[in-house]
């Protein structure tokens, strides 16, 4: 499981190993904040020993730590998949380079609409899934339907709160049609969303296309944020009554979602 980073704490006699950074000409106070934020963080430090591609890593492993999708053998798309974190977690759990002895080999996909630097285990493409087809590319990609579709995409920010969820609400909307079009039946959806109260619609959504729909702030997810994630489990069909068109596959060992 993944282990949440214990933060240094100052006590008497101890100095503050907090790292500050001070501003610089020509940047600007946010960037600086940024930057100390950073530098800070114990999930940037653990992602640079362990070598993932960035913190959201431990986002996803302390998900599937809990909802238990990234099973041996699964069949995994990651949409916006920049920098390539959650692949890289996804390869590790579902045996995408068939390391683990005896245990059956997954498919880790990679979506973006940026060029994403190869993962090992992983297969990467750029595309558009809002395009026409691109579901179908997808599974064709697979040799079938998914067993697991997540995103952890974000709109740009605006600056604007209200702007920014409704725009992340639309994403993950869009993100969760295109999963009703490549799921196969009993599979998960995984998506970040932000609290702000206009996911009520969403929700409903998944609700009845899914057995379980659960809303989560991992413990990695920084505290002043508002995402959050839904991770909605055993999926039935679009319409609640069933789903996958009988292609071969489904989920790894395990099942898919409980």
């Amino acid at each position: 499981m993944a282990k949440t980073p214990s933060g240094n704490t100052s006590g008497r006699g101890q100095r503050d190993l907090r790292v500050r950074v001070k501003t610089a000409k020509g940047r600007k106070l946010s960037s600086t904040l940024w930057l100390e934020r950073q530098l800070n963080d114990p999930y940037v430090t653990r992602a640079r020993k362990e070598g993932y591609r960035g913190r959201a890593a431990f986002k996803i492993l302390e998900l599937d730590d809990r909802f238990r999708f990234l099973v041996p053998g699964a069949r995994v798309v990651d949409l916006g998949c920049a920098p390539g974190g959650w692949c890289q977690v996804a390869v590790n759990r579902v045996n995408a380079l068939g390391e683990k002895s005896g245990k059956r080999r997954g498919t880790v996909l990679g979506i973006d609409l940026q060029e994403v630097e190869p993962i090992a285990g992983a297969e990467i493409h750029q595309l558009d899934f809002l395009e026409d087809g691109a579901d179908e590319k997808v599974k064709g990609w697979l040799g079938g339907r998914a067993d697991v579709v997540m995103s952890d995409m974000a709109a740009a920010a605006s600056g604007h709160q209200g702007t920014d969820h409704l725009r992340i609400i639309a994403l993950c909307e869009a993100a969760a049609e295109f999963a009703f079009d490549v799921l196969e039946q009993g599979g998960t959806f995984v998506a970040k969303v932000l609290a702000g109260g206009a996911e009520n619609e969403l929700q409903a959504t998944l609700k009845r296309a899914f057995q379980k729909v659960a809303n989560v702030k991992p413990p990695s997810s920084r505290k002043d944020s508002s995402e959050k994630f839904v991770v909605a489990t055993g999926f039935r069909g679009r319409d609640g009554k069933g789903g996958g068109d009988g292609d071969e596959g489904g989920a790894g060992e395990g099942g898919g979602a409980t």
